[in-house]
């Protein structure tokens, strides 16, 4: 922080369980990802190569270290699994990734179909390598999941070792814990909260709209994932209540009757 500033909430302090950021990084330039770093690398925990990105982005080597080196959890985003396992290439998979020196990866399963019992499998070897996040959601707008399905994939898949389950919601938020609008499916969501503490879930919301009703429900340490690079600062400012829609949310009773 910059000064001193009251009634500010308090944020969980890096390297943090709680209170994740998840940037999502679909084809940023090594300078790009330097300049993010500098503006934004501070607020950030974990930086997701978006689909399959990182089969064709230059300097691949170079980008990861310059994220690992800025303490930033670096991985592969769920579909490049889904595109090795499709084509049963699970073994060169954990090749790319000690090949990559990455100590993180995904497991989903939104685009192909696999048992869950296969699924939780994968994660359990990756375990064994890697700290792994889990995804659980379909890319298909079509297939709607019934809540006491999702909270039943989260369960075993936390218990099968992953570290944070990702809600999916793609990179637009129109699809899966969101209707095609983009607005959020609460029920749902409350609901996968009574079984699944808050903190084992990273919850995808790419609209300004989604993250603040994720913050007005679970406060500035939730979990929040698919977040473009240049909006990183304002959900951070979302966060702390320093933008109009939480402006209110962390003041007192008194102040906020003298200002409106």
């Amino acid at each position: 922080m910059n000064f001193d500033l009251p009634f500010i909430p308090e944020r969980s302090a890096k390297p943090r369980e709680n209170g994740l950021t998840m940037m999502m990084d679909k084809g940023l330039s090594i300078r790009e990802a330097e300049d993010f770093i500098s503006s934004s690398g501070q607020i950030t925990d974990i930086v997701k190569l978006g689909f399959g990105t990182s089969h064709i982005t230059n300097d691949l080597k170079e980008k990861i270290k310059l994220y690992r080196e800025a303490n930033l959890r670096v991985y592969f985003g769920g579909t490049l699994f889904e595109a090795f396992v499709a084509r049963s290439m699970f073994k060169d998979y954990c090749k790319i990734l000690d090949e990559y020196e990455l100590d993180t990866a995904e497991v989903s399963d939104g685009s192909i179909e696999i048992s869950h019992e296969q699924k939780c499998k994968y994660i359990k070897d990756l375990n064994k390598r890697v700290t792994v996040l889990s995804e659980v959601g379909s890319k298909d707008a079509n297939k709607l999941i019934p809540p006491y399905k999702w909270i039943e994939l989260m369960q075993k898949e936390i218990e099968a070792g992953s570290w944070k389950v990702i809600a999916e919601a793609r990179e637009g938020g129109n699809v899966g814990i969101y209707r095609g609008t983009g607005e959020v499916r609460s029920d749902l969501i409350e609901e996968i909260l009574t079984k699944i503490p808050q903190e084992n879930i990273l919850w995808e919301a790419p609209q300004k709209s989604q993250q603040v009703w994720f913050i007005k429900l679970m406060g500035a340490n939730v979990n929040l994932g698919n977040i473009a690079p240049n909006e990183v600062i304002p959900l951070e400012c979302l966060r702390l209540g320093l933008r109009g829609d939480t402006f209110f949310d962390n003041l007192p009773n008194h102040l906020i009757k003298k200002v409106r």
